[in-house]
This record gives C-alpha cells, sequence and structure tokens, in this order.
C-alpha cells in the first residue's frame, strides 16, 4: 500500500469529517461520545456466496468434515442469526441493499447490470457524519465510486484470485473491470493485510467503520496453494435433493424464444449440460483442472462434479476463515477488541447442490439465507443464537443504532440491535419480502418474488424480462410454489394446489400483496404482470 498516499487522504478525510459535523452542530456530541469510548469500532467482513452451510457452527450435514474455526470463534463470542436473508439474493443488489438499507426496487439496483448512485445516501455517509473514519478495502461490484469513504482500495469487478488488482482512492477512478494496482498475492490475504494496514493508520481519536469485503469463495474457484490438497482424501455429504429435486413448479420445461428449451431440474449434468458446471468440468476451462471420469452414468456424473465443485468451493472458502482469524487476532494484539463490533457475513446464500443447483438467485432457503456472526464485548451476548427473522435491509439501521445515531427516513428496514442484545427475547420482522429481478439470465431462473413467513413461503414465478437491465426479453411459464417451512424445510413439497392448504395459500397471497403496497413494489406501472397475478393457482 502507498502509505504516504494514504496519510494523505486520511488527513483530508478527517478535516473534511470535522467540518460536515462541526455544521450539523453533531461534532460536540459525536466526538465526545467517542472519546469516552461509547461509540464503539466496527469492522464489517463480508464474503461472496459463502453459505451458512458451509460454516461449521451451523450446523449442517457439512460441518462433520468443514471447519471454520475462527468464524465459529465469532458464535462462541458473540450471537448467531439463524434467519438473516437477503432480499434479493444476487451479488450486486444485495450489496446496494446492505449499504442503503433499502429495496432493490428503491435504491435502483435490481440486477447485476445497474449501478447504484453516488450521490445517494448510505451507511457509510451516515456514520462519516457521526464522527467515523470509513473505509471500504475489497469487493465493492457496485460500479460506481465508492462515495461515504474516508478511504477505499476496491478490486475491479469481481476481480481475480492471484495476484489481484485493486483501485485504490486517489487514482483516476474508471467504471468497470479496468485499472487497478498489481498485488502479489492470494486476493483474500492481500485484501486482510491492506484493510489491518489502513486500521492500523487511522485517526486513533475517532471511531472507524471498515468494510472488509472479500471475492472468495465465489466461483469460479481457485484456492490458494496452501489448502490445494485440502479435503483430498474426504467424502463430502450430498444433500438428499441432488438426485431428489422434489416437487416444484408444474413443469420441468421452460420456454426460451417460442420453444420447449433447456429443462429447470434434472440431474446436475443434464441441466448444465453445454453451458454450466459440469462441461466445464469436464474440459480445460476448469481452474484447477478437469474432472476425469471413466463412465458417464448419471448419477456418478452429478456425484463426481458435486465432489470437485464442493471441494474447490471450501477450499476457497478456508481463506476467509484464515483472514477473520488474522482480524481478530490483530484486535487481540492492539488492545482494540473490547469497543469493536465484529461481524461476518455473506452477500447472500449459495446452494451447494441442493435442489440439483448451484448458485443463488432462488428464493429457496439455502439461496437466500446470509451467515450473520456478531461480536461485541460486554453488549452482545457469547454463545447464544436467534431464530427471529431479519432481512440484509435490516444492517443499516442496526449498525446506526450501535453507533447512537437514527437511521434516516429513507431506510426501509428496521433495526434489530435489540434482539442482538437479548437474543432469547429477539423479535424479528414478521415476514421477509423478496424479489429477483434478472429474468433467465446467466443461470436460467426466472423473475418471481415471494414471501417467506417464520411458517411459510409463497412464491410467484412470473416470468417477464420487464425492464430489468441484462434480463433475457423471452418470457417463461408464469407459476406459484408454496413451502410449509416447519414440516418440510427443505422445500421438497409444492402445496400449492393441495386442497388441505388452499386458505393458507389465499391468506399469504393477500399479505404479499399488501407488503408489495407497503414497501413500494406494487406493479402498478407492470399491468400485463399484475393480469397474471390476479390469476391466482390457475396458472
Amino acid at each position: 500500500m502507498n502509505m504516504t498516499k494514504l496519510q494523505k487522504f486520511q488527513a483530508v478525510a478527517l478535516r473534511a469529517t470535522v467540518a460536515c459535523i462541526v455544521a450539523s452542530g453533531l461534532a460536540i456530541t459525536s466526538l465526545a461520545a467517542s472519546a469516552a469510548g461509547k461509540q464503539p469500532n466496527i469492522i464489517f467482513i463480508m464474503s461472496d456466496d459463502h453459505a451458512a452451510n458451509a460454516i461449521s457452527s451451523y450446523g449442517s450435514r457439512l460441518s462433520s468434515v468443514v471447519k471454520t474455526p475462527n468464524i465459529d470463534r465469532l458464535a462462541n463470542e458473540g450471537v448467531r442469526l439463524n434467519s438473516m436473508f437477503a432480499a434479493n439474493s444476487i451479488c450486486t443488489p444485495s450489496r446496494a441493499s446492505i449499504l442503503t438499507g433499502q429495496y432493490s426496487h428503491t435504491n435502483g439496483v435490481r440486477t447485476l447490470d445497474d449501478v447504484i448512485d453516488p450521490a445517494g445516501d448510505n451507511l457509510a455517509k451516515q456514520l462519516k457524519q457521526a464522527g467515523y473514519n470509513t473505509a471500504i478495502i475489497g469487493k465493492w461490484h457496485l460500479k460506481s465510486e465508492p462515495s461515504g469513504f474516508d478511504y477505499y482500495n476496491v478490486l475491479p469487478g469481481q476481480g481475480r484470485y492471484h495476484n489481484p488488482r485493486l483501485k485504490e482512492m486517489g487514482d483516476s477512478w474508471v467504471d468497470g473491470d479496468v485499472g487497478g494496482k498489481v498485488y502479489k498475492g492470494y486476493v483474500s490475504d492481500v485484501i486482510t493485510d491492506l484493510a489491518l494496514d489502513w486500521v492500523s493508520q487511522r485517526d486513533a481519536d475517532a471511531p472507524f467503520f471498515l468494510m472488509l469485503h472479500h471475492k472468495a469463495p465465489h466461483g469460479l474457484w481457485e484456492p490458494p496453494k496452501r489448502y490445494e490438497d485440502l479435503y483430498a482424501d474426504v467424502f463430502i455429504p450430498e444433500p438428499e435433493s441432488l438426485y431428489k429435486r422434489g416437487n416444484h413448479g408444474p413443469t420441468d420445461d421452460v420456454i426460451i424464444d417460442g420453444k420447449k428449451g433447456q429443462q429447470f431440474g434434472s440431474s446436475v449434468s443434464r441441466r448444465m449440460e453445454g453451458r454450466g458446471l459440469v462441461t466445464r468440468m469436464l474440459k480445460d476451462r476448469w481452474p484447477t483442472g478437469t474432472l476425469e471420469l471413466d463412465t458417464y452414468d448419471k448419477d456418478t456424473v452429478t456425484s463426481a462434479a458435486y465432489q470437485k465443485y464442493l471441494k474447490d468451493y471450501l477450499r476457497t472458502a478456508a481463506s476467509v476463515d484464515d483472514s477473520v482469524g488474522k482480524v481478530l487476532d490483530y484486535l487481540d494484539q492492539q488492545g482494540l477488541a473490547d469497543n469493536t463490533i465484529v461481524i461476518y457475513t455473506s452477500d447472500q446464500g449459495m446452494l451447494l447442490g441442493e435442489h440439483d443447483y448451484y448458485d443463488k438467485r432462488w428464493i429457496y432457503e439455502e439461496s437466500i439465507q446470509m451467515p450473520f456472526l456478531i461480536r461485541y464485548p460486554g453488549v452482545v451476548p457469547k454463545q447464544q443464537t436467534s431464530d427471529a427473522l431479519f432481512a440484509n435491509i435490516d444492517i443499516a439501521p442496526t449498525l446506526l443504532e450501535f453507533a447512537g445515531q437514527s437511521a434516516p427516513a429513507l431506510i426501509q428496514g428496521k433495526s434489530f440491535k435489540t434482539a442482538l442484545e437479548n437474543p432469547a427475547q429477539a423479535v424479528g420482522d414478521d415476514s421477509l419480502y423478496y424479489r429477483y429481478w434478472l429474468h433467465m439470465a446467466h443461470h436460467y431462473v426466472p423473475a418471481h418474488y415471494g414471501l417467506r413467513t417464520s411458517d411459510y413461503k409463497l412464491v410467484f414465478f412470473y416470468g417477464l424480462a420487464l425492464d430489468a437491465n441484462g434480463s433475457m426479453p423471452a418470457s417463461t411459464p408464469p407459476y406459484w410454489e408454496l413451502y410449509d417451512l416447519k414440516n418440510d424445510p427443505r422445500e421438497m413439497n409444492n402445496l400449492i394446489k393441495d386442497p388441505a392448504y388452499q386458505k393458507i395459500a389465499l391468506d399469504l397471497k393477500e399479505q404479499l400483496m399488501q407488503v408489495k403496497t407497503e414497501v413500494g413494489d406494487d406493479d402498478s406501472q407492470y399491468p400485463e404482470l399484475q393480469a397474471l397475478a390476479e390469476k391466482g393457482w390457475s396458472l
């Protein structure tokens, strides 16, 4: 890192911050609180596509072989949330929702092709106004130049796993996957070292807010050399739904350009043939080499592809656990642990073979669930969990409340600070509103929206591109799905036409439409979609 440049920008940023606070009448309160240690430092560590199932403290089928001791340390020394969900399970929109506290339709970042407005308000700007030094280091993925931060050093686009390039504040900003300085080493290690360098050079008289954002374990997976052989002789437990997908939509066929196209489900080997996981593994485009097979039996190919996919994924994710350990050790060594909130999360979940899928996007649990672990000694109790329902739009107002600030009116989420302080009595959101806009792009997932309550999930796959940037224009058949999460937590049985669930389905649909109106996403500008939604279960 160019420390001279960093110090220069910190000095400029500090002067600008103090001037802004004085002008707003917050200087005496905020700086006095900081001096008294009342405003905690905040380190927000976020990975990309790290499923809760791949973190051992969550106790999934993988926990018998997968260990994440450093992330688990946060669970042992703090609180683990079991029901934190993304309101739009894809990288760019989820990151925008975390930063703004708003749904995708409100902040304007609905798809991967949308750009966050740098003039808009965000969490970093609010904390900066409250006297915090702010920085983001690592993955940004929101296209426009980061705003609200005293310092940034971010990956262009997705970034590289080995010898990554990062774009540092002060260099000429160009949107997109261009520019940046090359740093030797593995991306998770580089990002961690740069982040701790910034902390060590910060203004020690003010609290700090650091967003430490990892690329890992986003595909395609390239693990560090030290983990190339991790799990080499281990059989990774497979989900039952890898082979038995369950009863989902009314048909497995999708319509592309008026013709019957690829299938939603079937086995991994059939579904992904010609465009995805197995094809890449069978050819030389896979980063860690080809999938070597003596037979092309369907189940054999599926299992072999799964084992290779999971091992590469988990080897890459292990570098993130290393990073968390390094951060925690640094805080201990520097005497910062007691007054620093440390959060570990991911921008969304990841399907690790469940429902015969990989990637995310779908409203199914493994896709939308975000791991969320938090440590704040003396405020957040140790070794506690909560099943209360929260969404990624709730994160910004929560951190603002911890910093002693009120959330601005434009934030749609609600603080869950009291739930973290007393998990046993936690009261979460009544329901989660979910919407995926990027129709049929990349992984052939149809556009859909839905409602998740503590007991049920109702989903409408409306299958229209509408005006969502990057969506494929051809429509797909609309259909509804309903799941009883208490009796069918793995969402294997679609009950939408079950006579015993008709009243529940109608009640949930009424709730869903009410929530859509309340959050300002009633689709009044899309009469075609409104007409489809009104047809009920006859689709």
